[in-house]
């Protein structure tokens, strides 16, 4: 089935290239039975892949289960999903079917799927690489037949090293990842949307469609939807409803998106790192800065060891140049401290001043990498001590080796 076609039968609207990569790979793998992870924010429509995959596969016939995840209490979870035996808890009065178990034979879409709790992530993982469960208060394991369909809004690395994801449920799960465009990606889409949910809202309420100006039109695309399609479908429903005049002009439409005046304003994206992310970062980049100065001065005072006094006394060892980092307040910006390292009278700072201001040439991503490749040779490939001294985590520094290909 080609990708138009899948549109018109699940009622997609859009044409940003983005979306019909997303789409095209829903249908290359619903005739598989591998697992597959839908990313995306939130309210960018990530229910529809499931129901693509579900309906395009041989198991079309058999149940679609969704779970919304994040809003079944952890205490009661794992019975939700595996069901329970009669007696297995207070409250258990007879046996219950859960979730994967009324799936058995379909699909199971299991929505927000980085809030499940340690615990049910194991019992996940079993599911997916045995294709057996047990129920709470069993001890008797049931096969299954079921896909596995997640979703989430969250960077699920970030989980993984905060500990908080096993990273083995991680790639089971990711087998294929489906990625959907937030909709400030989509601004040709925007106006498109509208009209379609306008159109709806119409056929429901029985009124006329509601229809924008112009300039309400460049209004309604300049805005950056952080609620992405789920806000805008809001937005159409309350115009539809509160407003009497079928036109929106412009000034009308202002009344109805939050913050527009903070629109420039750029909202979250996905590849911009955490604010801890940064943070290590910047923190990589000041001990590269800090480094290079402590060679350069090592390195004077061996030349100073051959050339004799004359030169030994302009030139100032590491420790005569730092003075300043332990003196400066502690609320004192990291880049100052860092950064304005202090010159001695009748210092020689050209070749210092000069490394600096080539290292501000570099990007931060080569800076990163010198670093990582100095302090691991300087640990002998040990990345537990390379680590200790980075101020990462293991894993952190992990992925760093494999994303600059240090193995």
């Amino acid at each position: 089935m080609k990708v138009q076609e899948v549109k018109q039968r699940f009622g997609i609207i859009g044409t940003q290239p983005a979306l019909d990569r997303a789409l095209y790979k829903a249908v290359q793998v619903a005739a598989t039975d591998i697992s597959v992870l839908v990313t995306g924010e939130s309210g960018v429509g990530k229910e529809n892949i499931p129901k693509i995959i579900h309906h395009l596969s041989h198991r079309k016939h058999a149940p679609l289960v969704a779970v919304n995840c994040g809003a079944i209490p952890e205490g009661t979870i794992d019975s939700e999903l595996f069901g329970h035996e009669k007696g297995a808890f207070t409250g258990a009065a007879g046996a219950r079917k859960g979730y994967f178990e009324e799936a058995d034979g379909g699909t199971i879409f299991l929505d927000e799927v980085g809030e499940l709790p340690l615990g049910t992530q194991v019992r996940l993982l079993r599911v997916l690489e045995t294709g057996e469960f047990i129920k709470v208060g069993s001890s008797k394991a049931q096969k299954i037949d079921v896909r596995v369909v997640g979703a989430t809004n969250v960077d699920m690395l970030d989980k993984i090293d905060k500990g908080l994801f096993r990273e083995d449920l991680f790639y089971r799960l990711n087998t294929v990842e489906i990625s959907l465009p937030p909709l400030r990606e989509r601004k040709d889409d925007i106006h498109l949307l509208f009209r379609k949910f306008a159109q709806d809202f119409s056929q429901k309420y029985r009124v006329p469609a509601v229809r924008l100006s112009e300039e309400a039109v460049a209004v309604l695309e300049s805005y950056r939807w952080p609620g992405n399609i789920r806000q805008l479908r809001n937005l159409v429903e309350q115009l539809c409803v509160v407003e009497s005049d079928r036109e929106i002009k412009s000034e009308v439409l202002r009344q109805y998106i939050p913050e527009i005046d903070r629109r420039s304003v750029p909202a979250r994206r996905d590849d911009v790192l955490s604010h801890s992310e940064f943070n290590t970062e910047r923190e990589i980049l000041y001990k590269v800065l800090f480094d290079m100065r402590n060679d350069l001065n090592n390195l004077k005072q061996a030349v100073s060891s051959m050339t004799g006094a004359g030169f030994a006394q302009t030139s100032a060892p590491a420790e005569s140049s730092l003075p300043a980092l332990r003196s400066e307040p502690a609320n004192a910006p990291e880049a100052q401290r860092y950064m304005n390292l202090p010159e001695e009278e009748g210092e020689e700072t050209l070749d210092v001043d000069s490394a600096v201001e080539s290292a501000e040439h570099l990007s931060l991503q080569d800076l990163e990498l010198e670093t990582i490749r100095r302090v691991l040779e300087r640990h002998k490939g040990r990345r537990k001590n390379a680590s200790a001294e980075l101020g990462i985590s293991e894993r952190t520094l992990y992925r760093k080796i494999k994303q600059f290909g240090l193995d």
